[in-house]
């Protein structure tokens, strides 16, 4: 069994992550930055081995303490950067510092994360990396800009990372989830802030269409599992039923038949949503 520390941990993809990866027999360090007395009681009334630590991926300091208190109890075997957060917004309306925060937490803490794990597992030539990105790694969909740039940026460092490390015998996997049902979605599916752009409330109505059939977040927490028990090799391992179709709707197009999507009315934009994915959105 394997030792593996989990980002994020406090609700959706890292929980049932935690969970998931215990009930297996592995042993997990699930860490988060804020603290989750359901996992806790899950955790104590089941027996799981699992310990939990306070982690803030966005603080040198937390990083450098939290790393440290780990390697007490030996090498891990297994990272997991799973914490992130969404911020969305057009690119006119929405303060730098929310651009910012993206990028903190979704790419600068998952560098914080593999420069404190790297050392030992290169050292070791053994290990395993598990990059949470998402579909909107491949997919820049306004008002998504905040979140799809962080996305973006941390899929350009899983395909370096993947390149610096198979030598040592260290895998690196780009779980890529579509909508998958998670606060975080149902975050996305909200009414937006008033704007004088339309794309807020298209995309909204796109993740409330979406989210009536939407797979929970075990769904990945299965596949993150079975990339850490295989010798799986692929970089990039799209989750849940809608992601590959995700994909290729938007490799299907052209980058200016991306752009005039966008452009369009709201009837024009919502019946190509339902010719194209079968996505009847009412806005």
């Amino acid at each position: 069994m394997a030792s593996i520390l989990v980002t994020g941990t406090s609700q959706g993809i890292g929980f049932e992550t935690v969970l998931e990866l215990a009930r297996a027999g592995h042993r997990v360090y699930a860490t988060l930055r804020t603290p989750s007395p359901e996992l806790s009681e899950i955790v104590a009334r089941e027996k799981l081995p699992v310990t939990i630590h306070r982690l803030d991926v966005d603080s040198d300091s937390s990083a450098a303490e939290t790393f440290a208190e780990i390697r007490k109890d030996g090498d891990l075997d297994v990272l997991v950067n799973n914490a992130g957060i969404e911020r969305l917004g057009t690119v006119e309306e929405t303060p730098l510092q929310a651009f910012r925060d993206s990028m903190e937490t979704n790419y600068f803490g998952v560098i914080r994360c593999l420069q404190a794990v790297l050392p030992r597992m290169r050292e070791r030539r053994s290990g395993c990396i598990v990059n949470v990105s998402s579909v909107a790694g491949h997919i820049s969909l306004s008002p998504m800009a905040p979140y799809a740039a962080s996305k973006f940026a941390l899929e350009a460092l899983s395909e370096c990372l993947a390149q610096e490390v198979s030598a040592f015998n260290i895998r690196v996997a780009i779980v890529k989830p579509g909508i998958i049902a998670t606060r975080m979605a149902r975050n996305i599916a909200a009414p937006q802030v008033e704007s004088k752009y339309p794309h807020g409330r298209r995309v909204a109505g796109m993740f409330t269409e979406a989210l009536g059939n939407s797979p929970g977040p075990a769904l990945v927490a299965q596949k993150i599992r079975e990339i850490i028990e295989s010798d799986s090799t692929p970089l990039r391992h799209p989750t849940g039923p809608d992601a590959v179709p995700f994909l290729g709707w938007r490799a299907a197009q052209s980058d200016e038949q991306w752009v005039n999507f966008g452009a369009q009315t709201d009837e024009e934009w919502t019946a190509q949503v339902a010719r194209d994915f079968g996505l009847h959105v009412k806005l």
